[in-house]
């Protein structure tokens, strides 16, 4: 930010040193680490990057752009079941780039710059799966059928545009304003790869707990062998509600990796949900003879807790969401105005003369003539495949292009957690909603989906841009060859782009997109939208006191989004999530009054851990949903392993299964504090966080 310290957020002195072992990279090194003005407002041409300009390694390499893809399609897959689940996405930035010093040293004659593109290519799956997740999903809660090659479609052209975008405002938002725009996922990013010889330790907690969060899912998911209770609950009579827990490990890596705070936010919604707003329509509703709008068959008496979960507090959470949203892009509104001017200066700083490897981008005409290939391509698709025509067309150009720069920007100052994606999302919608109804296109039968289709791809390409523009502070930092990494960024994202589809339907066949289980908030909400623009059909008061609590909670100085999410979620996730934000609070307290560099590496060796309990779980759940529909196709499943063990061992009852989970809590506690990432940890906590909610 221009009126801050320029020296914000940087490490003290000495405060990694370099411990030696076989370097990552083929290159002279002349510092353990990324210079002093890495951290420091100089001007672009005083920077010295980690690698120079005038050396040239190799860098853009097949087994790179191999080992990127797998991650990319590991960490898209399981970031589309958790924001599904519980949506939050979990940031790729630093396990891949872990991944990417660990493999290298593994195969070896690898180099910084070669392992940037690793990182490069494998953290665009999740930024591309929380931009699919957020909206497309819409299309299973309406009840159409969607194929793989929709998704696709969507995805793929979504996140082209979100990298071509971004490609001319490069040396505006990254160089110019080196220092003054820290893109704080970015420079962690670069720390690490710098860092590369103290990679084997840290790979080695991450795939610990891929290994135990994948084992732990086999045995306690209810659709596979369900050993123990993956949900126990205690009914509360007195209230008409219940206390639950879902003793799930993705839940408790999340709180650990977005801390006590935001856990105790989430919580916090949660509890305003079930033991103020649940027990308040039990009461006002119990002597009721006739159903309450919504509902339109049971009485309020006769539903069970979960019920008016379902028929009543959804909308409320929608309506806090939504509130949540726009007051977080209204606050940015100031980025914006000045981001959109950058990017109009930044097309015309673009495409210049022959330049230095590090300064050496796509031409302009090949980005140009990209962007125009995709508005064709979306304006001439099928109206019965998906119905965009010119007018959708055009509106996800000029979207696209104005939310790729305002997120490019705002994550160069907040990071890629606090990118307010949904909000960018439902502006986008309401506007276009907005518009179809005063030309008259909302009559037609297809108009939710061509509105849809417009906030989807200007989600995906918001998404990617705020990904792609930390990767290329990133190689700024490092001494990349700017071309090559935007290369691996389209390749990134077209990849990943084919599975999205498939992930969808194994989980909505297998699973329910929409139900219980995968509640899909963020895609809910841009389908109430939609609907109450086109039909005007909701229940606008639960909406209209949602959008109120949001803002007293603004009020009050509490971001009111994380609190939304709270709300509209059920209970048993966020207490899940406030016990792995419990385990990062007693790390931090043990350590906070010793060095800082120790307090670093604990805190990171945590997030480390927990991003693997998270990865791992995460794919399970898409396996084993995959599983569950190929059951109900007849092919074959897990219905003759789960109950032969089921009758042998029986489900443990709750008390057991809570204390498994404790146990699962306790290993966390343990690997944090006593885990050695071989070397002080350089990199901010902050660089594995938490995606846009």
């Amino acid at each position: 930010m221009a009126g801050s310290s320029p020296n914000r957020g940087r490490p003290s002195a000495g405060n990694v040193p370099h411990t030696g072992g076989a370097p990552v990279d083929e290159v002279p090194r002349r510092r353990s680490g990324l210079a002093p003005e890495a951290y420091e407002e100089v001007p672009p041409e005083q920077y010295p990057p980690y690698v120079p300009a005038s050396e040239s390694p190799r860098e853009f390499t097949f087994r790179a752009v191999l080992i990127g893809l797998a991650i990319a399609v590991v960490f898209g897959a399981a970031n589309a079941y958790l924001g599904l689940r519980v949506g939050l996405t979990v940031t790729a930035s630093i396990p891949a780039a872990v991944i990417a010093v660990a493999a290298l040293r593994v195969l070896g004659r690898g180099n910084v710059l070669e392992g940037n593109i690793i990182q490069t290519v494998g953290s665009s799956g999740e930024s591309l799966a929380a931009g699919v997740i957020f909206t497309i999903p819409a299309l299973f809660i309406w009840g159409m059928d969607v194929s793989q090659l929709q998704v696709f479609v969507l995805a793929s052209l979504g996140g082209l545009l979100g990298v071509l975008f971004m490609i001319p405002l490069r040396r505006y938002l990254i160089v110019r304003e080196h220092g003054r725009l820290p893109y704080p996922e970015g420079t962690a990013a670069a720390e690490v790869l710098a860092a590369g010889d103290s990679g084997g330790g840290k790979a080695r907690l991450l795939f610990t707990g891929l290994g135990i969060g994948a084992l732990y899912q086999v045995l306690n998911n209810p659709r596979a062998l369900g050993l123990w209770q993956d949900e126990p609950t205690l009914p509360v009579t007195r209230l008409r509600t219940e206390a639950a827990v879902a003793v799930t490990p993705e839940l408790l890596g999340i709180g650990y990796i977005v801390g006590p705070r935001i856990a105790a936010i989430l919580l916090a919604g949660s509890l305003i949900s079930w033991y103020v707003l649940i027990p308040l329509i039990a009461l006002i509703g119990q002597n009721a003879a006739t159903p309450m709008f919504p509902e339109t068959e049971r009485l309020i008496r006769d539903m069970a807790p979960g019920d008016l979960w379902n028929r009543y507090i959804r909308y409320v959470g929608a309506g806090s969401v939504a509130a949540g949203g726009i007051v977080t892009l209204m606050r940015s509104l100031p980025t914006m105005v000045s981001s959109v001017r950058a990017g109009v200066a930044g097309l015309r700083e673009a495409g210049g003369a022959g330049v230095k490897r590090t300064d050496d981008d796509l031409p302009l005409p090949f980005v140009g003539g990209g962007v125009l290939a995709i508005g064709v391509v979306l304006a001439l698709l099928p109206p019965t495949f998906m119905p965009v025509g010119v007018f959708g067309a055009a509106l996800m150009l000029i979207f696209a292009f104005v939310f790729v720069t305002v997120s490019s920007r705002v994550v160069g100052l907040i990071g890629n957690s606090t990118n307010p994606i949904s909000g960018m999302t439902i502006a986008t919608l309401l506007f276009t909603s907005l518009l179809f109804v005063a030309t008259g296109a909302a009559e037609a039968v297809d108009a939710r989906v061509a509105i849809l289709s417009v906030g989807a791809v200007v989600c995906i390409a918001a998404s990617i841009a705020g990904d792609a523009s930390q990767d290329l502070k990133t190689g700024f930092l490092l001494g990349s060859t700017p071309r090559k990494q935007q290369i691996g960024e389209l390749i990134g994202v077209v990849v990943p782009a084919t599975i999205m589809g498939a992930v969808l339907l194994l989980l909505h066949r297998g699973i329910g997109i929409g139900s219980e289980d995968l509640a899909a908030p963020q895609a809910t909400l841009m389908a109430l939208v939609i609907d109450g623009v086109i039909g005007g059909d909701l229940p606008w008061g639960l909406v209209a006191i949602g959008a109120a609590i949001a803002l007293v909670v603004e009020m009050l100085g509490i971001p009111s989004l994380p609190l939304a999410v709270g709300i509209y979620l059920p209970l048993s996730l966020q207490t899940s999530i406030m016990a792995g934000g419990l385990v990062r609070m007693l790390v931090e307290r043990r350590y906070r009054s010793g060095p800082i560099e120790v307090l670093r590496e604990k805190r990171e060796n945590g997030v480390l851990f927990a991003s693997g309990l998270i990865a791992g779980a995460a794919l399970v759940g898409v396996l084993i949903a995959g599983l569950v529909f190929a059951e109900k196709q007849g092919v074959g499943g897990l219905s003759g392993i789960a109950p032969a063990l089921q009758n042998a061992a029986g489900t443990l009852p709750a008390v057991p299964s809570l204390l498994i989970f404790a146990g699962l809590a306790l290993l966390l506690w343990v690997f944090a504090v006593r885990g050695h990432a071989g070397g002080e940890v350089r990199a901010r906590s902050g660089g594995a966080g938490v995606g846009e909610i």
